[in-house]
């Protein structure tokens, strides 16, 4: 039966593509305003997911649904855009039959150092967080009526870093300014512990639970390395495997609340600095005890392909 991917563009829809043509099935679907495909097999389907007629389109004939949308950092675009995409896509499952397999992030969650389980009561901190909650208690109060005419799982992942076009503040501030030949930032502080997930791991463990049947009806944090680093390690770590020391500078409070007075940019970051100042902790330790065999990629191994990627790219020709 088919697969779909709802807005199919992005680094994670893009790895799930290729997770679930390896392992699950070759009838794809992948649905977006703009589709392009990743596999050979893909199945290619424009639809504005704001559009209820479209989104009901799009999830005809599936027999798992994704939801994998990413929007620009933009707290205005996501309270009006998320909830309606979020409504569309669960009255369209339920109206087919389709089961929901929702990519969630954990801006909805206490901005603060203790550890974060998949019961960790929700407090968001700004209008993006806010948001996340929202449409993540409009699926839970879905799942929570038994009535059959929905299943559903909430896949929930910490910050990305990865290989490709994975957008991230670490990606962006540390391997892209590396690729370009710039000194890396890092916000706040270079002395707190991050929980960093690997794309391509967050999408090959969302197809694991798309196509295991007893783990819908529950929110499962995707897995990371246990190996929780600080900015000042990463970077450690980051010029052994680089083979040369990179230094980096950290900005500071100040200096970013200044920036957000001429940048909308720094304006919308604004919000997430509160993860930067302490500790995050995200604990996947639910997927790993469920399935003991999925093999995930540790820092080390990661920044080593991000490294092997860059040099590709860099080489003539």
């Amino acid at each position: 039966m088919m697969q779909t991917i709802l807005g199919a563009n992005g680094q994670i829809a893009s790895e799930l593509a290729k997770a679930l043509r390896q392992e699950y099935t070759a009838d794809i679907r992948l649905v977006s305003r703009s589709p392009r495909k990743i596999n050979d097999t893909d199945t290619l389907l424009p639809a504005d997911l704001l559009d209820p007629v479209q989104t009901l389109r799009a999830v005809e004939g599936s027999q798992t649904v994704y939801l994998t949308v990413g929007l620009p950092m933009n707290s205005e675009m996501w309270a009006a855009q998320f909830p309606a995409m979020m409504r569309n896509t669960i009255d369209a499952c339920k109206k087919h039959g389709a089961q929901l397999v929702f990519f969630d992030n954990t801006y909805m969650y206490p901005q603060d150092s203790r550890l974060l389980t998949e019961d960790s009561a929700f407090a968001p901190v700004g209008r993006k967080g806010r948001v996340r909650q929202q449409i993540a208690e409009m699926l839970l109060r879905e799942m929570s009526v038994n009535d059959g005419q929905l299943r559903a799982v909430i896949c929930r992942a910490p910050e990305f870093y990865g290989p490709g076009k994975t957008q991230s503040i670490t990606n962006s501030f540390i391997f892209d300014r590396i690729h370009q030949h710039k000194k890396p930032k890092v916000l706040l502080r270079d002395d707190t512990l991050r929980t960093l997930i690997w794309t391509p791991d967050a999408s090959r463990a969302m197809a694991l639970i798309g196509n295991t049947p007893d783990a819908f009806g529950q929110t499962w944090h995707l897995p990371c390395d246990d190996q929780r680093l600080t900015y000042q390690q990463l970077m450690g770590l980051v010029s052994e495997i680089y083979g040369e020391k990179i230094s980096y500078s950290v900005i500071p409070k100040i200096a970013l609340r200044f920036g957000s007075l001429f940048s909308k940019k720094a304006r919308e970051i604004q919000e997430l600095l509160p993860r930067y100042e302490q500790d995050n902790l995200f604990d996947s330790s639910k997927f790993k005890t469920r399935f003991p065999n999925f093999s995930v990629v540790t820092l080390k191994e990661g920044i080593e392909q991000i490294h092997a990627e860059q040099r590709r790219r860099s080489e003539p020709g």
